[in-house]
């Protein structure tokens, strides 16, 4: 196990994570390689406690854990798998953009709803097809003279 290192990683111009919060395992993958695969841990398990980390602020650390999803456990520590390739420096530094993204896409503030009006125009066409709609129906209904 190892940490990443010790300058901020700059996530956005005013977010930085303190690279001692992520903790960094190495195991073996499971993917190409050759025999070279069996001999060595190059697949990276990225863990970044989303609840307890200083670096966030409280509503991108709420957004952090819906975005997650399957990808949080319990305790609220997101963890990341890298194995895609066959170096453990191209997979650490794969889990990490994938961090590094997420975070980004959570700090993004959700762009507020506007409220909208229904337009008089079709206020006025609802209007008009219940009235044919209901005149339709009462002609269904006339009766005849002869009756």
């Amino acid at each position: 196990m190892t940490s990443a290192g010790t300058t901020p990683i700059r996530v956005t111009g005013s977010l930085a994570i303190d690279p001692d919060e992520i903790l960094e395992t190495f195991v073996r993958a499971a993917g190409p390689g050759g025999q070279h695969v069996n001999t060595t841990s190059s697949a990276v398990q990225l863990r970044f406690d989303v609840r307890h980390s200083p670096s966030l602020p409280e509503d991108v650390r709420q957004r952090l854990e819906r975005l997650a999803g399957r990808r949080l456990t319990r305790d609220g520590v997101l963890v990341l798998m890298a194995q895609g390739q066959r170096s453990q420096l191209r997979n650490r530094e794969e889990a990490l953009a994938r961090l590094i993204e997420l975070i980004r896409e959570a700090a993004r503030p959700p762009v507020p709803r506007k409220k909208t009006k229904v337009s008089r125009a079709s206020k006025r066409r609802r209007v008009d097809d219940k009235k044919r709609h209901g005149a339709v129906k009462s002609l269904r209904n006339a009766r005849t003279s002869d009756d």
